[in-house]
């Protein structure tokens, strides 16, 4: 019987992967599945006690919460340590996608406004300390973004992640973890510890793209990782090894790429809304400025803008 077993588990892991099993092969990753339970158990419990709470928030979170169940129970997870590709996806959404709809739900607002006073209040302290700040800063938050990939791809952290789960899990954990950090200080939903201007987040995010490049280039033309493993596997179907990597190198540059379109967009719309918000209260002030009669009726509205009257102001 346990010879049965065992024969079953290795035809399901090294059968074809074709169209039909795309859809049909999952595996249980327990932690995985525990963690999404538990993570979404707690985002409800915390919206249940906010009155007007957004509905885009809730979908946001919940829809990084399915990723992560994609990417560890589908085939994706199947496939990981047979194939080099499906693992590029995973890298790929765990860093880019799964984090993105995280910060979305904006989860740090919601645990202030959830956890008693004591609590909220010692949060706070430490969104404010120099850590925080420290780990916030754009250099620090550009590295955490483009680092992880290469640490995986360049170093035997890679291969000892084929063999051995927990590490496998922890570097999981790691890479949305880096991916939460950039986000969350970038869309500025939640309370971060500074306030950077949008621009910066626009050069960070050219610069993920240069690096994007660099490791997919890298990947595809460079020597192969862990050559062992894969040519041990010795499977009979689907791409050679150097096909397969060259595949996941793609899936890497240009899926990068493109799963960072849509935080440039929410970008893009965070920065609009915050100037429309800035040119009302400026509308107001210098509306009740001319009602008091501090400053003179007519002229041009830029010429009573505290920031834009030394600039712009008549000769």
């Amino acid at each position: 019987m346990d010879t049965d077993v065992i024969d079953i588990a290795l035809n399901s892991v090294t059968a074809p992967l074709d169209l039909d099993r795309v859809f049909t092969a999952w595996t249980l990753d327990l932690p995985a599945v525990l963690a999404v339970l538990v993570l979404g158990a707690g985002y409800l419990a915390g919206v249940r006690h906010q009155d007007g709470w957004p509905r885009g928030r809730v979908l946001a979170f919940m829809a990084g919460l399915a990723t992560l169940l994609l990417v560890t129970c589908s085939s994706l997870a199947v496939y990981d340590t047979t194939l080099f590709w499906p693992r590029a996806v995973q890298t790929t959404v765990l860093l880019m996608i799964t984090p993105l709809l995280f910060a979305l739900g904006a989860p740090v607002t919601l645990l202030v406004r959830s956890v008693p006073q004591p609590v909220r209040a010692r949060l706070r302290r430490l969104g404010r300390g120099r850590a925080a700040r420290f780990l916030t800063f754009p250099a620090v938050v550009t590295v955490v973004l483009v680092a992880p990939p290469f640490l995986l791809y360049f170093t035997p952290l890679y291969e000892l992640t084929l063999r051995v789960s927990v590490v496998d899990g922890l570097v999981r954990l790691g890479l949305v973890l880096a991916g939460f950090v950039y986000f969350w200080t970038r869309i500025q939903l939640d309370p971060t510890p500074r306030t950077d201007p949008h621009l910066v987040s626009v050069w960070i995010a050219l610069t993920e793209v240069i690096f994007d490049g660099a490791l997919g280039l890298v990947l595809w033309l460079g020597p192969l990782v862990a050559p062992e493993h894969y040519e041990a596997i010795m499977r009979v179907w689907g791409p050679d090894v150097r096909t397969d990597q060259i595949i996941g190198a793609g899936v890497l540059w240009i899926g990068g790429d493109l799963a960072g379109l849509p935080f440039v967009a929410a970008l893009f719309v965070r920065w609009s809304r915050d100037d429309e918000r800035r040119a009302k209260q400026v509308d107001a002030k210098l509306d009740d400025a001319e009602k008091a009669g501090e400053l003179p009726v007519g002229g041009l509205w830029w010429e009573h803008d505290p920031e834009l009257a030394d600039r712009f102001k008549r000769s």
